[in-house]
């Protein structure tokens, strides 16, 4: 399946471009450092599709690979993707470390190069959400999935800390005109537009919760390791940077339970089982 990557319409977007530029974001810093905390979210995203030892499993946009670690660790036979080599490197080595056996492949979330119905589970956490070209990434999901399958996905929600997050950080750094925003994976609505009326979707809320020495640690964490905020900040003026931070202390104050100079801040994601 394919598409003509400039949107059609008024706007004209060159989705290219813009995947060009996510590319960059997702290459700088170090994701990896950020996903291995996340490792929970993929651990619980297979107890939720009740993953099968007989399953074969496809990790689409599957970074440094929680969900792909999560479902070997359950003896399925995985096949993790990204398009971004460095991260599917760090994967490879962290199954490696757990003597997993995985097939790792560089592939662009839009366009799988796999046959159709070719996998009895699709999952992807914090990653395919990110894809320029939503309809064609959601089409994609579905096409190689086995009629009788499921997909899996952990998506931010636009009411929780990262999902704030990035509309704090769009008032600095604003998304290129018309595109749609990755949040929009978070809403139930969205992702009923997106798979249709011929499947059934679970959505359910969920928290992840960020864990830090500090609000300063986690600030300083992924202003060095998450692309997205790292780009923001090297976008703009300084002054403009003090004022993103400021914004950005103000949110971990508003959301953080402890009261102990840690940071414990609840973040809200949708865990979402589509069965087809």
């Amino acid at each position: 399946m394919s598409m003509n990557p400039k949107a059609q319409g008024p706007t004209n977007i060159d989705l290219n471009a813009i995947k060009a530029r996510q590319h960059v974001a997702w290459s700088s810093g170090d994701y990896a450092a950020v996903g291995t905390t996340l490792q929970i979210v993929g651990e619980m995203l297979c107890e939720a599709l009740d993953l099968r030892s007989n399953q074969r499993v496809l990790d689409v946009a599957a970074g440094n690979g929680n969900v792909t670690l999560a479902a070997a660790r359950r003896f399925a036979e995985v096949v993790s993707t990204d398009y971004v080599a460095s991260l599917l490197e760090q994967g490879r080595k962290r199954a490696e470390t757990e003597r997993l056996p995985v097939k790792f492949q560089e592939a662009d979330a839009e366009h799988l190069p796999f046959a159709d119905e070719s996998f009895d589970v699709v999952v992807s956490t914090y990653g395919v959400m990110f894809t320029p070209n939503q309809e064609q990434a959601a089409r994609e999901l579905m096409r190689v999935c086995r009629r009788g399958g499921k997909i899996g996905l952990a998506n931010w929600t636009p009411e929780g800390f990262i999902g704030r997050l990035f509309k704090i950080v769009g008032k600095y750094v604003p998304p290129a005109p018309g595109t749609k925003s990755p949040l929009l994976w978070g809403t139930r609505a969205h992702l009923a537009a997106l798979f249709g009326a011929d499947v059934t979707i679970a959505a359910n809320a969920k928290q992840f919760v960020f864990r830090y020495r500090s609000p300063e640690h986690w600030v300083e964490f992924f202003r060095t390791c998450y692309g997205p905020v790292l780009k923001a900040f090297a976008a703009i003026d300084p002054d403009a940077r003090a004022l993103l931070e400021a914004d950005i202390y103000g949110l971990i104050r508003e959301l953080n339970v402890a009261r102990d100079g840690t940071m414990v801040v609840p973040g809200e994601y949708l865990e979402v089982v589509i069965s087809r």
